[in-house]
C-alpha cells in the first residue's frame, strides 16, 4: 500500500525521536508560537501576535472553530489520499496557501525568500504581500515553479497598480489578491503602546523602492533622503475613498484571476464577483483590524451558500492553526485555506527550515485527520464531514 503524506512524516518525526534527535522547530502550535515569540524583538513580536484593539476578534477566530464538530467515519478504505484542489483555475497540491504576510524582515534576516524557499521545498503555494521586505520579482525566483499569486495593497496612486499588477505578471505570478479590509489602519494597542511602525525603519519597502512609478514621486533618491521615501510611503500606501466601481478599472488591467481578500458579508461576496472577482478569501485579517468582528469562520458558510451559483471559488482564512481546522473551513464552503501566523514562527524560529517544518506537519496532520474522518479527497469535502454543536445539543440524532 502507499504511503500517504501524513504517515510519511509522522515516521519520519518518530524514527529522529527514537535517536534522540527532538525537532528543532515545535510541533505543538502553543509551543511554536512561544519559542517564535521569544527569538523576537519585543516589538516585532508584538506585532505579529497582535491584533487591534482589546484582540477579541483574534481570539475568537480561533473559539469559534469549535462550535463544529468533526463527524469521523470509518471503513471506507482510506489507504490512498488525495490533497489536491483546482482554485482559479489553477491547480494546487493542497488546499492550502500561505497567506500574504508583510514585513518578513522583522521576524528573520532572510525574510520573505526565506519563506520561499521553505515553502518551495514543502511544495507550498504562496501569497506575497505588497509590503514584502524583499522584491516581488526575487520571490518569485526562489520560487520557481511552486504556485504563487501576488497579493495587491491599493495606493492612492493609480499608477502603482498598474506597475505592480504588470510587475507580477512578468515575474510568473499566477494571479492577483487585492485586499480591501485596510481601507484605514487598525487601531493595534501593542504597536501603539510602543510607537511601532515597521514602515519607520524602512522595512517591508522592497518593492517600492524597486519601482519607478514610486520613485518617480521621490523629491531626492531613497539612498539620499531615506525619511522622506518612508514619508512618501506612508502618504501613499492606501486609499480610503475605494469603491466597488474601482474593482471594474482593476479588472481591466489583468488577465490573471482577481480575488478579492478580506471579506465577511455575503452581499460584499456577491457583489466582488459581479464586479469581476474570480475568487474571495473570507477573512477579517487574522483579527488586525476590527476588534469585536465576527469571526471568519463564522462568516464563511453564509458567503459560500450566496456563491453557490457563481463560478468564484472562496477560500477562507484567519484561525487555521491545525490541519482538522483547515478541513471543518473546506467542510463549511471553502476551496482552499491560508495559513499565516505559524509559518511565520516557523521563520522566526529556523528561517527557511523553519517554514518548511510548519508546512509539512501543517499538511500531514491536515492528511491524517482527512484519513480519521473517512475522506480521501479533499475536493470532495462537504458539510457531512461537520455538524454545528448547538444543534447536537438540541437533538442529538442530528447529522444522522
Amino acid at each position: 500500500m502507499p504511503e500517504n503524506i501524513g504517515e510519511q512524516r509522522q515516521r519520519e518525526i518518530f524514527v529522529s525521536g527514537h535517536a534522540g534527535i527532538e525537532p528543532d522547530v515545535p510541533i505543538r502550535f502553543e509551543e511554536l508560537e512561544e519559542a517564535a515569540l521569544e527569538v523576537m524583538d519585543e516589538a516585532a513580536a508584538g506585532y505579529v501576535a497582535g491584533g487591534a484593539g482589546g484582540e477579541n476578534t483574534v481570539g475568537r477566530n480561533r473559539r469559534a472553530f469549535d462550535r463544529w464538530r468533526i463527524v469521523p467515519r470509518f471503513l471506507r478504505d482510506v489507504g490512498e489520499r488525495d490533497l489536491s484542489v483546482e482554485v482559479c483555475g489553477q491547480e494546487l497540491p493542497f488546499p492550502v496557501m500561505l497567506a500574504p504576510i508583510g514585513i518578513q524582515s522583522i521576524a528573520h534576516e532572510d525574510a520573505e525568500l526565506a519563506t520561499a524557499e521553505g515553502a518551495r521545498e514543502a511544495g507550498m503555494p504562496v501569497i506575497l504581500s505588497s509590503v514584502a521586505s524583499e522584491t516581488l520579482e526575487d520571490v518569485a525566483d526562489e520560487l520557481g515553479e511552486t504556485p504563487k499569486w501576488f497579493q495587491l495593497y491599493w495606493s492612492s496612486e493609480r499608477d502603482f497598480a498598474t506597475s505592480f499588477i504588470e510587475r507580477a505578471e512578468d515575474a510568473g505570478y499566477d494571479a492577483i489578491v487585492v485586499t480591501v479590509d485596510t481601507p484605514v489602519p487598525g487601531w493595534k494597542e501593542r504597536d501603539l503602546s510602543r510607537g511601532y511602525v515597521p514602515q519607520l525603519d524602512g522595512e517591508g519597502m522592497a518593492n517600492y523602492l524597486a519601482d519607478g512609478t514610486f520613485l518617480d514621486l521621490l523629491d531626492q533618491p531613497p539612498e539620499e533622503n531615506e525619511f522622506g521615501a518612508i514619508q512618501t510611503f506612508l502618504d501613499v500606501f492606501g486609499d480610503p475613498s475605494l469603491t466597488w466601481a474601482d474593482l471594474d478599472w482593476l479588472r481591466e488591467q489583468t488577465d490573471l484571476p482577481v480575488v478579492v481578500k478580506g471579506l465577511l458579508h455575503p452581499a460584499d461576496a456577491r457583489r466582488a464577483v459581479e464586479h469581476g472577482a474570480d475568487g474571495v478569501i473570507v477573512s477579517n485579517h487574522g483579527g488586525r483590524q476590527v476588534d469585536g468582528a465576527i469571526a471568519a469562520i463564522e462568516a464563511l458558510p453564509r458567503i459560500a451558500a450566496e456563491l453557490d451559483d457563481t463560478d468564484a471559488d472562496v477560500l477562507f482564512d484567519s484561525g487555521v492553526r491545525r490541519g482538522a481546522e483547515a478541513l471543518k473551513a473546506l467542510a463549511l464552503g471553502a476551496d482552499a485555506v491560508c495559513l499565516g501566523r505559524p509559518y511565520i514562527y516557523g521563520l522566526a524560529i529556523d528561517g527557511a527550515n523553519g517554514v518548511e517544518a510548519v508546512c509539512e506537519n501543517f499538511v500531514a496532520d491536515m492528511d491524517l485527520t482527512m484519513g480519521l474522518t473517512g475522506r480521501t479527497r479533499a475536493a470532495d469535502i462537504d458539510r457531512s464531514l461537520v455538524v454545528d454543536e448547538r444543534q447536537l445539543f438540541r437533538d442529538p440524532t442530528s447529522y444522522r
